[in-house]
Order: structure tokens, then C-alpha cells, then sequence
């Protein structure tokens, strides 16, 4: 860094050489990026604004946000734009920005910090750390004045200076109590005990506990998603039958998916709903949300055969083409922002009556009105007269009160979503963070080869050439065999996290199962080993989300392990998932230790978590009946062979997969050590289909109702290999 970087004027405020622009304006992070024009005199995350603190003596102020989040925004341009702010920032702290998306381990290990202190977390966050990074204090948005009875964040940042300056010992004696707290918590000591599978009807009890009968989803607002408990419940109906548990998923993705919370026009749907209807939504929309709630939708199109299901599955997937998407070389982007403008909130997605107006004839302005719940007064506080879409009548009402058919009423309806469509697409268009990160990625070729799978057809050949084409790219440009995977995709290396190898492996043999092909074993393999190598406890098992070997990230160096739902799933809950995988086709019995090591790690705290353990829950399934394995022979042209190949696919269960293997392909296909063991007995030319759990199969079948009824039984009680 230049000496000019250094450079203050007297007063504190920062030196008109742009010493911020010089650090931030190249940033790989587009949120540091968006701040190089402040006057704030920010530094990136590491080891150059330690050195300075502890150089100057001064607290650091650490803000956390990501470039989608709304309030981030707003203190940028209420705080930390503002002059008179900067000048007191500058003169009193070293300030640090930090993108969350970009770093995961430091957002949660202040996340965590600020809750303890405040009983609130989320972004932007707001820390004050000592110059060794332990933080003493914090909290998230703070107003640029005083109001409403609370303290402004001038008053908080004139308090906080004055308590480092005069009770500077009150002040370490809480950063300890506070990093003692955070190692405690996060490293969950004392966590362990012998893993029970009744975890898992625990899991589901404590989620159906919480649903909510009138709008569907779990708890009150604002509302999440939960992908895993959906994922968790439908298994269970599966195992089960049991009709409550399919009422509750059916009701909650329906009314997700009729809510403001989905994108109308669009697809895809908004990060979450601030009411407890799903009507107004924060509207940015997230790749981690959107992979999970696709596999969500496939699933239950599987278990329930209802098109609707189906229809937002294909939305969330031709949103993604569109918009969220590298088509042309693979990859998936990181978030749509929710804004265009610091001005707006949610603009792009709502209307205003006479917007409607202007686009539509006047028949199919009042079928859209009735079928979106448009009216002179909308739902935003910002600008009441703006309307959040959602669907308040269905075709058969509305033909009612209009005298039309219905399916006039559908085609109307069908016209009006292209025209308001192309209208919105004229307006100033929120960011798209294209940045590629690894685990959101390998999430979602993940959801793209369970859509595969289940739809076949032209959207299914779409679906999984592009996630090959998406992990042929990552693993091109994102793997170090020294270092194992990045974090990100391009520019310069950041240490991959748990996350990023785990789900990394489990989409790669997911990549094995759609294609038989060698390399994606082996590189599944190598992404599970080397998280076995530098993210295992050894002392009480389970994984940490940081490498043994990533460097030094500061006074919170907290060793965090990841265990609860928040939002995506556990990291160590998919390790367990990968190394079942593993186990099941290779029979090497490391891999089963370390899974039942990882979930005794957890065991005496995962009752506690309820909504929250759904991923755990679900390692649990695979773990205690096998991950489910159906092989398919048969010629390719074999029609029972291809009823059979066809139920495998519809049928869900959870971490199931369906391998076809033809006389044409068996030769030249690589067939994992397990499953090469097996398929000598079969003859790749007679159409028939084993099951098999863990390490036992049944006896073949040819009849495609048969096989359903097999995997729907399908819970390791089959004999032996």
C-alpha cells in the first residue's frame, strides 16, 4: 500500500487524495466497490487495517453488508456519505467494510458477537472492535440522528470513542467476555452425544408445531422460506403417508408461490416476506434461496403430480436463463439487488394502478386488477400507490364476475403477464452481483439435476448440460490440488470455506450419477478428502467452516463449526450427506465413521434447534436408511426400461439417485467400486431396476409400479451386497 493511503488531514476527515477510491475502487466485491466514492476513509478486511489500528491506537468500526441489502443502502447514503459522519468515523475509528457474500467466515463470527450484545443480528451489521479485532460493542442500522427515542449514530460513535478513551479496561473486559461467549457458542463445546435417528420425527414435530395454518410457511413474520423443513416433511409423507405433513408442505408452497414473495412476471422469488401472508416481500432475490425453493417445487411435483408445482419450478428455472445466469460459459450469479436507486424500495417490481393502465386494454386491465389485487391504494408504505403482485383471485372467480369462460379469462391473463413483462423490462433494472461463488453455484447445479431427473424431456437436457457446464468451469477455475477450492470464482484467491468443498462435492457426484463419468467421482472425492484434511475435529468431530490452514482473519479467529439452517443448509449436515454418498458407493468405512462422528457431534443440542435442524434432520435420513441408489438396465430403446428409468425419476426421496446404464454405455462408463461390484450380476441388456440403500439392494424388478412401491418402502432393509 502507497504512503499516500495513510494520509489524514488534521481534522480527521479524509485527505482529498481519494485514499478510499485507491482501496476500495478495485475491489473483487461490487458492495466494497459501491462505497469507493465515500468520504469515509474505509480499508478491506485484513491484516493492513489491524497494523493501522494498532498503530493509531484506535477501535475499529466494522460494517458488514452485501450489495443486495436494502438498509445497507440506506446507511451508506444517510451515514456514510454524509461528511459531518465520515469526519467523525475517520478522526475517531479505523473503519473496515466487509461483503458478506464475499466473506461468510467474518459476517457470522460478528453476527454472532452483535446478538450476544444486542439480542439482534443481521445487515448491515454494525461492530466496534479493539485493534486486534475482538468486538465490545454493536448493533445494525443506526438512524443518522437522534429519533423516536433512540440514539443517533453520531451519538453512538461519540459515546464509543469517549469509552475507548476513558474506560478503556471496561471496554477489554468485555471483548474477552464477548470472544469467550462467540467460542462457546459457535464452536458448540459440549455439543456431542450418541446420535439417535429419532432426531428426526423430533425435527419434524417441532416444525409442524410452528405452521401456520391460515398462510402456510412456520412461525409469524417475517417469513422464511425454510427449505429444508419443506424438503423434511415431504420426505417424511413419503416414508410415512402420513397426510398432515403433505397438507402442511402443499400449503406453504402454494402460498408462497401466490404471494408477493414470488416474482408474477419473472419467477423466482424475493428473499423473504415481512408479513405473515407472503404479500410484501424484501425484494431482492438470492441464488442460495432460489436453488433450494426449485428443488423444493420439483419435489413436490413429484410427490403430488399438480402442473402448478411444476409451473413455478420451470419459473424459478427460466428467470435463472434469463437473468441470474452466465449462459454462454456457465455459472450461476450471486443476487438481483432489490433497488435501482437509493430512493426506491422494490420500484422495478410494483405497480401503481394507472402504470397497470397504461399497458394493458381496458378488458385486460380489470382481469389483471382483480387476478393481482391491483387497486389506487397498494401495500407500500414508501409510495402507497404502489401494488405488490400477487395472485387474490383465480380464473374460475374472475369468469364468474366478468361473464367470460375461464379459459378466456386464462388467456387474458397469459397476455396481460407478456405486456407488463416487456413494460417492466423498460425500467431502470436493479444490479445483478455476478459474481460466481462456489457453493451457491454447486447448490444450484444441484437443483438443476433434480429438476433434470424429474422433468426429462427438452427442459431437462437444458437443466443438466448447463450444471456440467457450470462445474466443468468451476472445477477449470476454481480448484488448487494444494489448496482445494476457492471461494469465488476469479480474481485473486480467497480460501474456499466448508461450505464451498462440501457442496461442491455433493454436486459433483450428483454430476456422476447424470453422466457415469469418472472425473466427477474423483473430484468429488478430492473436494470430501480435503475437507476432511483441513476442516475436520479431530478432538470431537464434526467439520469447521475454516481450513486449518487459511490464514489468520483477525482477534474473533473463533474455530466455528456450522450446524444450524441459516438460511442454506448446514455445512456439516451435507458433509454427512456427501460422506453417506461416498460411503455407499465405494464401501470404504471411513466415510460412514466420520458421518456418524459428525452427527454425534451435534446430537445433544440438535432437540434444541427444531425449524432450524432441517438439514441435520435430513443427514439423519440418509444416514440411518442409506443414501438410495437405483440402478436401471436395459437397452435404450426398451420401452419397460424406460417405464422404469421414467419412475425412478418421479418418485422422490430425498438423496436418492437414479443411474441408467444401457449395453451400449456399460462399457465405456466408470462405475463407482460399489456398483461395480453389483452390476456384474445384472445384464445391461434386460430391462430391470435394483434398489439400493447404503450397502444392501433388493432383488431386481420390470414393473414400474413395483419399483415405486419399493422406493417408497425403500428404508435399508434389503440384503446385503
Amino acid at each position: 500500500m502507497s504512503e499516500k493511503s495513510h494520509e489524514h488531514s488534521s481534522d480527521g476527515a479524509a485527505s482529498p487524495s481519494a485514499e478510499n477510491g485507491s482501496r476500495l475502487a478495485e475491489s473483487t466485491s461490487p458492495y466494497l466497490r459501491s462505497a469507493a466514492h465515500q468520504p469515509v476513509a474505509w480499508y478491506e478486511w485484513g491484516e493492513d487495517a489491524f497494523a493501522r489500528a494498532r498503530a493509531d491506537n484506535k477501535p475499529i468500526l466494522l460494517d458488514v453488508g452485501a450489495v443486495w441489502c436494502h438498509w445497507c443502502h440506506v446507511m451508506d447514503r444517510e451515514s456514510y456519505e454524509n461528511p459531518e459522519i465520515a469526519a467523525l468515523i475517520n478522526k475517531f475509528f479505523i473503519p473496515v467494510k466487509v461483503d458478506r457474500d464475499e466473506r461468510p467466515d467474518v459476517d457470522a463470527r460478528y453476527q454472532s458477537a452483535v446478538s450476544a450484545v444486542s439480542g439482534q443480528g443481521g445487515w448491515p451489521l454494525t461492530g466496534f472492535l479493539t485493534p486486534d479485532g475482538r468486538p465490545f460493542f454493536g448493533g445494525t442500522y443506526f438512524p443518522p440522528q437522534d429519533a423516536m427515542g433512540r440514539p443517533g449514530f453520531p451519538r453512538i460513535l461519540q459515546a464509543v470513542a469517549d469509552a475507548y478513551a476513558n474506560r478503556r479496561d471496561e471496554l477489554e473486559r468485555a471483548a474477552v467476555a464477548l470472544a469467550d461467549a462467540v467460542t462457546k457458542s459457535e464452536g458448540f463445546s459440549g455439543a456431542s452425544g450418541n446420535f439417535d435417528p429419532g432426531i428426526i420425527e423430533h425435527a419434524v414435530r417441532a416444525t409442524t408445531e410452528l405452521f401456520d395454518a391460515k398462510h402456510g410457511g412456520f412461525g409469524r413474520a417475517p417469513k422464511f422460506p425454510h427449505s429444508q423443513a419443506v424438503d423434511l416433511l415431504l420426505e417424511q409423507y413419503q416414508a410415512t403417508r402420513e397426510e398432515r405433513l403433505l397438507h402442511i408442505s402443499e400449503r406453504t408452497l402454494v402460498n408462497m408461490a401466490n404471494g408477493g414473495v414470488y416474482d408474477q412476471l419473472a419467477g423466482g422469488f424475493h428473499r423473504y416476506s415481512v408479513d405473515e401472508r407472503w404479500l410484501v416481500p424484501h425484494f431482492e432475490k438470492m441464488s442460495y434461496d432460489n436453488s433450494e425453493l426449485l428443488k423444493n417445487y420439483v419435489h413436490a411435483w413429484q410427490v403430488t403430480g399438480r402442473p402448478f408445482f411444476r409451473e413455478v419450478a420451470e419459473g424459478i428455472i427460466g428467470w435463472v436463463s434469463e437473468t441470474l445466469s452466465d449462459q454462454q460459459n456457465g455459472g450461476f450469479y450471486a443476487s438481483q439487488d432489490a433497488d435501482y436507486s437509493l430512493d426506491d424500495d422494490g420500484d422495478y417490481f410494483t405497480w401503481t394502478l394507472d402504470e397497470l393502465r397504461a399497458v394493458l386494454t381496458p378488458e385486460e386491465s380489470r382481469v389483471a386488477e382483480l387476478h393481482f389485487d391491483v387497486e389506487a391504494h397498494g401495500e407500500m408504505h414508501h409510495n402507497p400507490a404502489k401494488n405488490v403482485l400477487w395472485i387474490a383471485r383465480g380464473t374460475a372467480e374472475i369468469a364468474a364476475q366478468i361473464g367470460k369462460s375461464e379459459e378466456g379469462v386464462r388467456e387474458i391473463i397469459a397476455t396481460a403477464r407478456k405486456k407488463m413483462f416487456a413494460a417492466r423490462a423498460l425500467r431502470p433494472t436493479p444490479t445483478i452481483d455476478t459474481t460466481i461463488y462456489l457453493a451457491w453455484n454447486a447448490m444450484f447445479a444441484s437443483a438443476y439435476f433434480s429438476a433434470a431427473r424429474a422433468f426429462g424431456g427438452e427442459i431437462g437436457a437444458r437443466c443438466s448440460a448447463f450444471a456440467l457446464k457450470t462445474l466443468d468451469r468451476l472445477l477449470e477455475g476454481a480448484w488448487n490440488d494444494k489448496r482445494g477450492f476457492s471461494h469465488r470464482l476469479g480474481g485473486a484467491w480467497l480460501p474456499g470455506t466448508l461450505d464451498d468443498h462440501v457442496f461442491m462435492a455433493f454436486a459433483l457426484l450428483d454430476a456422476y450419477e447424470a453422466t457415469l463419468d469418472r472425473k466427477y467421482f474423483l473430484a468429488a472425492e478430492l473436494a470430501m478428502v480435503r475437507a476432511l484434511d483441513q476442516h475436520w475435529d479431530s478432538g470431537s468431530g464434526g467439520f469447521f467452516d475454516r481450513a486449518a490452514d487459511a490464514p489468520p482473519m483477525g482477534g474473533l479467529d473463533v474455530r466455528r463449526k456450522p450446524f444450524q439452517d441459516s438460511p442454506s443448509s448446514s455445512g456439516n449436515a451435507i458433509a454427512v450427506m456427501v460422506l453417506d454418498r461416498l460411503h455407499g458407493y465405494t464401501n470404504d468405512a471411513l466415510y460412514r465413521d466420520r458421518a456418524e462422528a459428525t452427527l454425534n457431534a451435534f446430537a445433544g443440542v440438535a432437540p434444541q434447534y427444531g425449524l432450524f435442524a432441517g438439514s441435520y434432520a435430513l443427514a439423519a435420513v440418509i444416514h440411518t436408511r442409506g443414501a438410495i441408489e437405483v440402478v436401471v438396465t436395459g437397452r435404450a430403446d426398451d420401452p419397460v426400461a424406460q417405464q422404469l428409468e421414467r419412475a425412478a425419476a418421479k418418485t422422490f426421496r430425498f438423496g436418492k439417485s437414479v443411474l441408467r446404464i444401457t449395453p451400449e454405455t456399460h462399457a465405456k462408463m466408470w462405475l463407482a467400486p460399489a456398483l461395480a461390484e453389483t452390476l456384474p450380476h445384472l445384464r445391461a441388456d434386460v430391462a430391470q431396476a435394483v434398489v439400493c440403500a447404503g450397502t444392501s439392494c433388493q432383488p431386481p424388478v420390470s414393473e414400474a409400479e413395483l419399483l415405486r412401491k419399493v422406493l417408497l418402502g425403500a428404508a435399508g432393509t434389503a440384503s446385503p451386497r
